[in-house]
């Protein structure tokens, strides 16, 4: 659904210019006729023979209207409306590109801490519609409502926890075009040239980033202002088609509100939308607050469409995370509607003279008034959503990363290996996944794939914040060590993730290549090396119990599962040589073949390195110290500094001779089955193998 909402997005952008320049066209046309029937009536009454008494009177508002230009709209070739249509076209483009510039370089300027942000923001109502506004003006509400659909599909926060915030996204996103309702488009070559200038002159990423943030800023004005120089000489050509947009009447109202949903949804953009507004603003013409306010409205539910669309392949947690924003918005559009004379009236007296402040603060305070009425309510809010989004998948489970469980670490380790157990059964549930997707790929397997694999990097980096968090703790020897284990383990499993993601994507290719197919003794062979991989995959899982006395016996039956597999493995291999050698197989079906194995005999490479942290003795959670308190960490004294000379000279010495070290061996045995034989002559199928080297 996704792809297939991202294909008809530009066909949709085509019709509509299309349309557009039709309805232009048409409108010059009628222009014209309607300057050439009057230029012809007056040919017939210059015509008609005036008498010698009469005198000859010079109308004055005749003479006054004979000396102003006819309408440039009345003049308009189709090549001049072309060239309108794509300068209004590179205007949005210029906008767009600028908001995204800019938005992309603030976060990226921001970097980590907008994770820290997001873990404030679940404290309380207030903490998440104040955080959730300083996330939404970085990302914006579409961006920041899909990173908080992951995060919930990650379990690292539930639903309620993310309501408060989606309401402040939306108040933050508002932020933005309150700077662009602001008129400094005068200065924005000012900012761009600044921006540059940052960006090339100073070393620090984090200023280089905001250098970027400059530089997008300015081409949103350069935009805005692009299409309002484009249009202003033409004002008159639009306004027939415009006198439609009212928002003095209901179904003006409606309907107004209705289009510029559709609009923003192709666009994909609130941003986009609420600025081409301001640029019609500026050219004169929108001249009335009500035919704003309706694309600003409109704009509120066209925008919906950016969380829905990455919700689609996550599980029902992140949807509902979608479908809250969608409500929302839903909610604050007919609050103002139900309003109308109230809303329009503190819109127009927060800045009785100038439009487009009026505009952009229409858009604040319609999120505000909603946010203030539904904020009370958010619990009953979560509940409408549930009942909104009936499902019976179970919601994603939480993390069990408390940041209550730092008050006594050994709490805190324990949680951490809950939390990697969790990782673990993803892995599991990925390699179900992976068998459907041999067998039979599919687009809904294949997105729950890495809707899993998402999961994992989400869990790895709220673990690698709350490690973080461990290590500014007084941390015993034995936790220390338990400390780097851990990390370990965690980046194993995320490595696991990554591997089976590969061999996902690879059945899907290979079931494009119809000489790809396997045969199916072979691919008996393969999915039965594949099961024993998920054999170890699953004690693995099964592993990460901070219950358990001691970690050795777990660790011991990875390692059985992993010997077994590799007996298995080196068998696969060899008859999948042989069968290259007898052609029984293509040669882009053992190619695919070969990488299956290789991504599984990495996977188990990776359980076994976690076997091997598990029989580690200070890999074990101590009961007794459960309800220990923290204690404040001593004051650190950093040792002296290494002389970086003599470490330099190390790396310019030579390599040492190992010739009288390590003896050259001089026997070798190659096994008959093994895959590295040499292959018979081709063209000579009848002779055989040359023999092994003995």
């Amino acid at each position: 659904m996704n792809k297939i909402l991202l294909k008809l997005k530009y066909p949709f952008i085509g019709i509509l210019l299309l349309g557009v320049w039709a309805l232009t066209a048409w409108g010059a046309q009628t222009g014209e006729a309607v300057h050439a029937q009057d230029g012809a009536s007056e040919i017939v009454a210059s015509a008609q023979p005036l008498s010698d008494d009469a005198p000859v009177k010079a109308d004055p508002a005749t003479a006054a209207e004979s000396d102003v230009a006819p309408d440039a709209s009345s003049t308009l070739r189709p090549h001049q409306i072309a060239l309108l249509l794509f300068q209004v076209l590179g205007g949005l483009s210029l906008f767009i590109f600028g908001m995204q510039a800019m938005t992309r370089s603030l976060r990226a300027a921001a970097g980590s801490s907008l994770r820290t942000i997001l873990a404030r923001a679940t404290q309380s109502r207030g903490h998440g519609v104040v955080f959730g506004t300083v996330f939404g003006f970085l990302a914006h509400s579409g961006a920041a409502v899909a990173m908080l659909a992951g995060f919930i599909n990650a379990g690292v926060m539930t639903l309620d926890q993310a309501i408060a915030p989606i309401f402040g996204a939306n108040i933050g996103t508002t932020l933005s075009m309150q700077l662009v309702s602001f008129r400094i488009a005068d200065y924005c070559w000012v900012a761009i040239g600044i921006g540059f200038l940052v960006d090339a002159l100073t070393p620090s990423e984090r200023w280089r980033q905001l250098g970027g943030a400059l530089i997008g800023f300015g081409l949103l004005f350069l935009g805005m202002e692009t299409i309002s120089s484009g249009i202003a000489p033409h004002k008159t050509l639009l306004e027939p088609f415009l006198a439609h947009l009212r928002g003095d009447i209901w179904t003006g109202r409606l309907i107004g509100i209705g289009l510029s949903a559709l609009l923003t949804a192709i666009l994909t953009s609130s941003g986009a939308m609420i600025g081409l507004s301001f640029a019609l603003v500026k050219a004169g013409v929108l001249t009335r607050f009500d035919q704003v306010a309706v694309i600003v409205l409109g704009s509120h539910i066209g925008t919906c469409i950016v969380p829905i669309m990455a919700a689609l392949p996550m599980r029902i947690g992140a949807w509902r995370a979608a479908i809250s924003h969608l409500v929302f918005n839903i909610s604050n559009v007919l609050l103002a509607v139900i309003a109308w004379p109230l809303f329009v009236r503190i819109c127009v007296m927060s800045a009785p003279d100038d439009l487009l402040r009026q505009a952009a603060n229409s858009h604040t305070f319609a999120m505000l008034f909603a946010t203030i009425v539904l904020l009370p309510f958010s619990h009953a809010f979560t509940r409408l959503v549930n009942w909104l989004t009936p499902s019976s998948e179970p919601p994603p489970a939480p993390s069990f990363l408390d940041a209550k469980c730092l008050a006594k670490p050994e709490q805190a380790f324990a949680a951490v290996i809950r939390e990697l157990r969790r990782m673990a059964e993803v892995c599991v549930d990925s390699m179900v996944l992976i068998g459907e997707l041999v067998l039979a790929p599919t687009r809904k397997t294949f997105r729950r794939l890495i809707a899993n694999e998402e999961i994992i990097n989400e869990v790895r980096q709220s673990m690698g914040d709350y490690f973080n968090k461990l290590t500014k703790l007084y941390l015993s020897r034995r936790q220390t060590i338990f400390l780097q284990h851990l990390d370990r383990c965690m980046k194993d499993i995320e490595r696991i993730g990554d591997h089976l993601t590969h061999i996902g994507t690879n059945s899907v290719e290979r079931f494009k290549v119809p000489e790809a197919m396997i045969p199916e003794d072979l691919f008996r062979i393969w999915f039965s090396l594949f099961c024993s991989a998920k054999h170890v995959i699953t004690f693995m899982a099964q592993s990460f119990d901070p219950d358990h006395a001691s970690f050795q016996d777990t660790a011991r039956e990875i390692l059985r599962a992993r010997d077994a597999y590799m007996v298995q493995s080196m068998d696969a291999k060899a008859a999948f040589a042989q069968a290259a050698r007898e052609k029984r197989i293509t040669p882009i079906g053992g190619y695919y073949l070969s990488r299956y194995v290789e991504d599984l005999d990495r996977l188990v490479r990776r359980a076994k390195s976690i076997a091997f942290a598990e029989r580690q003795p200070d890999f074990w959670v101590k009961q007794t110290k459960l309800e220990k308190p923290a204690q404040t960490a001593g004051a650190f004294s950093p040792p002296s500094r290494v002389n970086p000379e003599a470490y330099l000279a190390m790396l310019h010495e030579p390599p040492p001779s190992y010739e009288d070290e390590m003896p050259v061996p001089t026997h070798f045995h190659v096994p008959v089955q093994s895959p590295y034989d040499p292959p018979p002559d081709e063209n000579n199928p009848s002779s055989e193998a040359p023999a092994p080297c003995t």
